[in-house]
């Protein structure tokens, strides 16, 4: 196994309640940094690392708090306050998500701990941005979504809109890019900086494609939903329902280039009158031949035409569902999906790494931490507390150690 670490060198104090942007510091703990999270009483995703109250594993909180260590803390109070500004005094990046007026009452906002931590790199995730009216609204990726303009577009015609949820994902990776980026200008400098990645402009840019071509045009056309059947090509973009029940997927907008290898699958003749030019598949004849493909394609299953459209290497694929990625061996191989071994139960699947790197890969360390379960381990190697102050600490109440 390589044993370099890309950010093994990097001390993150995270300070997080929502799933997404722990996700961030998860993201950094899988390339190496040492990721503290600390957890306040009331405060934790899902069960803060434990076992599910029904028994089942937290998937959850595996996918969020990956590769850290868990300090418990009561920051209601001065004792425990202190002891986290010790912490970020240590480190070399924050992340969180806590409101605004939340930071600035217990002094850790970005301008308190900048001002006697200048070369810190301060992270924070948002629902709105960091200026602005609405800045202090919470984080609620759905409201976020709501204003991108793009939920009204991606149902069918007469149905409601549709919120696909990607943007907390958007939102982790962004947030984890702006670390990045913030601590290769600090190795130039040796300035830190303020990062912020909000829910708001991670949905603007999951549909900058659309949003851009809007901005660019203007247009009715941008802002309603487009039936299917409407397409301009048929072979791009369109679905189509196999037997089955799935639906296959063609991209193909050069026609001429693709048309004879469809042809053949779907059992027509090149030479077609119908179809024989572009302008005809893609003008004149363009619904009836949009007919004519749903009529192929759902007379046989999906696996026909998956085999089919990979034999003849046809840019188009059939719609799967979770349980595809979650067996596929170019997922496994490329570790997008991984099997966590359990100590005294069965191995499971997890989401993996989307980045490759080949010299300093992405690698599970450590599964989530239960709550407080390296309390004692932070305090005294990070902060060199005695065992002496750690009891005294655990017996105020101030930190919880497992």
């Amino acid at each position: 196994m390589i044993d370099n670490k890309a950010l093994g060198d990097l001390l993150v104090v995270e300070l997080t309640t929502e799933l997404w942007s722990a996700v961030a510091g998860s993201m950094l703990g899988d390339f190496g940094a040492r990721v503290v999270r600390v957890e306040t009483p009331h405060e934790r995703i899902g069960n803060g690392g434990e076992e599910a109250p029904n028994g089942d594993w937290n998937y959850e909180n595996e996918l969020a708090h990956r590769n850290k260590r868990s300090l418990a803390v009561d920051t209601a109070g001065e004792a425990g306050r202190a002891v986290v500004r010790e912490l970020v005094a240590n480190a070399d990046v924050v992340l969180t998500d806590w409101p605004l007026a939340r930071l600035e009452e217990y002094g850790f906002d970005y301008a308190s701990v900048a001002a006697a931590h200048p070369r810190l790199i301060y992270a924070r995730g948002s629902g709105f941005g960091p200026a602005g009216p609405d800045a202090d609204l919470p984080a609620i990726d759905e409201l976020a979504a709501a204003r991108t303009g793009m939920m009204p577009i991606m149902q069918q015609p007469g149905q409601p809109p549709v919120y696909a949820g990607a943007g907390v994902m958007y939102t982790a990776v962004m947030l984890a890019l702006g670390i990045s980026i913030a601590l290769h200008h600090r190795e130039e400098t040796g300035e830190g900086q303020e990062v912020d990645a909000s829910l708001f402009a991670s949905n603007m840019y999951g549909a900058s494609l659309d949003l851009q071509a809007f901005l660019a045009m203007g247009g009715e056309r941008f802002l309603h939903p487009i039936d299917r059947m409407d397409a301009g090509n048929p072979m791009s973009g369109v679905l189509y329902p196999a037997a089955d029940g799935k639906w296959v997927c063609l991209t193909m907008p050069d026609t001429d280039r693709w048309w004879p290898g469809l042809a053949e699958i779907v059992d027509l003749e090149v030479d077609d009158p119908r179809f024989d030019t572009h302008d005809k598949r893609c003008g004149e004849n363009r619904l009836l031949m949009i007919e004519v493909l749903e009529e192929k394609f759902s007379a046989k299953p999906s696996a026909h035409w998956k085999t089919e459209l990979t034999a003849h290497q046809l840019s188009a694929d059939v719609i799967e569902d979770f349980s595809y990625p979650a067996g596929d061996p170019q997922a496994i191989r490329n570790r997008y999906i991984v099997d966590i071994e359990r100590p005294g139960s069965e191995p499971v699947k997890s989401v993996g790494f989307p980045i490759f790197m080949s010299d300093t890969p992405a690698r599970l360390d450590r599964m989530a931490p239960a709550r407080g379960q390296h309390s004692a381990q932070i305090l005294h190697d990070v902060l060199g507390y005695s065992e002496e102050r750690i009891g005294e600490l655990a017996e105020s109440g101030v930190v919880n150690r497992s």
